[in-house]
């Protein structure tokens, strides 16, 4: 029997998943890991596979904070990884809805919003990844249901430690 395909990324979505959901989050003060998410970002990154986040972030289009937040949230997370040796490749995130209340980001069925597969599809190709050496973890179905779009397996994270999960999942293509 062959090998498994080697892994080059994994896509993560945020909340749930990397941090846990508070609601809304998107400053520093309400960051908080998941367990075993900062390992896992670590070893990924030590063994050369890409890590990327695709995240929803509705609370754009309903006014709770501006784009600049998210991107200041993301800043953060990566300065915290760096301490442990791990990086995030691209964030991607998605500020459309239906219903917003900021009249800039209202759309009925934006491409980028998951179950759309469209950050997924735009970090294939701007990182010139195959779907195939490719997989993504989320905390709802609406994540799976975007990675079956893109053409790669999605798993759904059920809470815990990130970390094993992954390592469960992900079996000899867990890198080493």
């Amino acid at each position: 029997m062959l090998d498994p395909r080697p892994l080059k990324a994994v896509f993560f979505d945020r909340d749930g998943v990397l941090n846990v959901d508070h609601g809304y989050v998107h400053d520093a003060a309400g960051l908080e890991w998941v367990t075993g998410a900062r390992e896992l970002i670590s070893a990924l990154t030590t063994a050369g596979v890409r890590c990327i986040v695709v995240t929803n972030q509705s609370g754009v289009a309903r006014g709770y904070y501006g784009e600049d937040a998210v991107h200041a949230l993301h800043a953060h997370m990566q300065a915290q990884l760096a301490t442990t040796g791990g990086t995030i490749a691209a964030f991607y995130h998605c500020p459309f809805h239906h219903d917003a209340v900021v009249e800039a980001y209202r759309c009925d069925d934006h491409p980028d919003r998951k179950p759309n597969p469209g950050m997924i599809l735009r970090g294939l190709t701007e990182a010139g990844l195959d779907p195939a050496d490719c997989v993504l973890v989320g905390d709802n179905d609406s994540d799976v249901e975007a990675a079956r779009r893109a053409g790669m397996e999605g798993f759904l994270f059920p809470g815990g430690d990130l970390l094993d999960f992954m390592k469960a999942k992900l079996g000899p293509r867990f890198p080493t």
